[in-house]
């Protein structure tokens, strides 16, 4: 199913969900541009969050901006380790559901 070749097809929803999309497109844009926080800081947390939902267009797509934006090799790493610990504690977090409740 993945392709960055299927990016080619997005003038279809374009097309046939303009108002949607224009939408998309000015969000998308306000949400990783400077502000509070650092265009570069956007696009390591699109990359771990990239990472942690296992979308490989936004692994591509933001990587490649976060490199654009300034990340080094390290941070990438490193960013890649938050997403890991996140989605490893999501597991063991719930994990606590298969035991009995217990008073105390």
């Amino acid at each position: 199913m993945y392709d960055m070749k299927n990016l080619s097809r997005i003038p279809h929803l374009e097309v046939n969900a303009s108002e949607g999309m224009d939408a998309f497109w000015k969000f998308d844009r306000a949400a990783l541009e400077d502000g509070a926080v650092s265009a570069l800081t956007k696009q390591l947390a699109a990359v771990a969050v990239a990472l942690t939902t296992q979308c490989p267009y936004c692994i591509e797509l933001h990587g490649k901006a976060a490199r654009d934006a300034g990340a080094t090799d390290a941070q990438l790493a490193e960013i890649a380790l938050v997403a890991a610990a996140i989605r490893a504690g999501g597991a063991v977090t719930h994990a606590t559901h298969l035991f009995p409740k217990t008073e105390g």
